[in-house]
Formats: C-alpha cells, sequence, structure tokens
C-alpha cells in the first residue's frame, strides 16, 4: 500500500510521467524487487493509481445518493463536492485530464483506464439528470463535463474562486433545466 500511496501523491502533485520508479522505490521505502512484485511496470501502476482516483469519485458520489433521495439535491451536492474539490490547497486539477495529456495512443492501458473512468461517471451523471427531469439529459452530462472541466483547468491555473463561480452558475443553468423540465405547468 505504501507504493500505491506515494504514488498517488506523487503522481497527482507532479504528473505520471515526471515521476520515475526509483523515486516512487525511494519515497516508499521499499526494494525495487518488492515494488515490482507489485507493479511489473509503472504503466500498471498508473493505470492503479487512477483506480484509487476513480475509486474515490465513486466514493463521493455513493455519498451524495445516500444523503438525499431527491433528483436536484443531489445535483447541487455534485456541485457542491466539485466545488469543494477545486478549492482544496493541494488541488492540481483533474487527475484523468492531466494523465490523459501525457498517454496519446487511446489504446494505451492507463488511456484505457481513464476512458473506463469517463464512461462510468457520464452514464452517472446522465441519470442524475434523467432523474431530475432534465429534458435532455444527454445534453445536460455534455455541458456538465465542460463546466466541470473547465472549472478544474480554471482553478488548476490559479483561481479556484472564479472557477467556482462559473462552475455554481453553468451548473445553476442544467439545475433549472431540470427542474423546468419536470414540471407539470
Amino acid at each position: 500500500m505504501r507504493i500505491l500511496d506515494t504514488a498517488n501523491r506523487l503522481f497527482y502533485d507532479e504528473g505520471v510521467h515526471t515521476v520515475g520508479i526509483n523515486r516512487i522505490i525511494a519515497e516508499a521505502r521499499v526494494t525495487k524487487t518488492t515494488f515490482y512484485k507489485y507493479y511489473p511496470s509503472k504503466d500498471l501502476l498508473i493505470v492503479a493509481y487512477l483506480r484509487v482516483r476513480d475509486d474515490y469519485i465513486r466514493d463521493i458520489l455513493t455519498e451524495i445518493l445516500r444523503t438525499s433521495a431527491d433528483p436536484l439535491v443531489r445535483l447541487e451536492l455534485l456541485v457542491d463536492a466539485i466545488a469543494g474539490e477545486a478549492q482544496k490547497p493541494d488541488f492540481r486539477g483533474c487527475p484523468f485530464i492531466n494523465a490523459t495529456a501525457q498517454f496519446s495512443d487511446p489504446a494505451h492501458p492507463v488511456r484505457e483506464a481513464i476512458a473506463r473512468h469517463r464512461q462510468w461517471y457520464g452514464t452517472e451523471v446522465e441519470a442524475l439528470f434523467r432523474d431530475a427531469g432534465h429534458p435532455s439529459p444527454g445534453t445536460a452530462r455534455d455541458d456538465y463535463f465542460l463546466a466541470r472541466d473547465g472549472a478544474y483547468a480554471s482553478a488548476n491555473l490559479g483561481d479556484p474562486v472564479a472557477a467556482q463561480a462559473a462552475l455554481r452558475r453553468a451548473m445553476g443553468q442544467l439545475i433549472e433545466q431540470a427542474s423546468a423540465g419536470g414540471r407539470n405547468d
């Protein structure tokens, strides 16, 4: 676990290509034999790191679903969770977008792990909008990711307050569309 914990911290803080295996081994205080026993390649360690990040987001979504049965409240809680992440002092952007930028081949195992995460996440977000009564949940999902990804990039570039405000405006419009779509006027 020390290896993955160390990789999680270093990969997120500095990037998956920047951090070498020898540094992870040294900071995790393990031998090369131990490292390669668990992770025969750096790519496999990066995939494991992304799985940790995927689990984290799944846990957030699970908590949101557990917290409220109201679909509109669930969307608000999602916005709060995203805004909260972007406000953390150690925030470095979306780990999936950051890793994607470093692997160009869509058939690479790292890109495949990212695609699986994004597919799952997109399905979940679309379901949230559908449950909330949005007239076009697929379009809302796309708009959500544009707002979220933009907010994460903007916050990572140095203005988390403006990023949070823009995210809340964009998501407020999507939630309003969902609220209006569910009305029987």
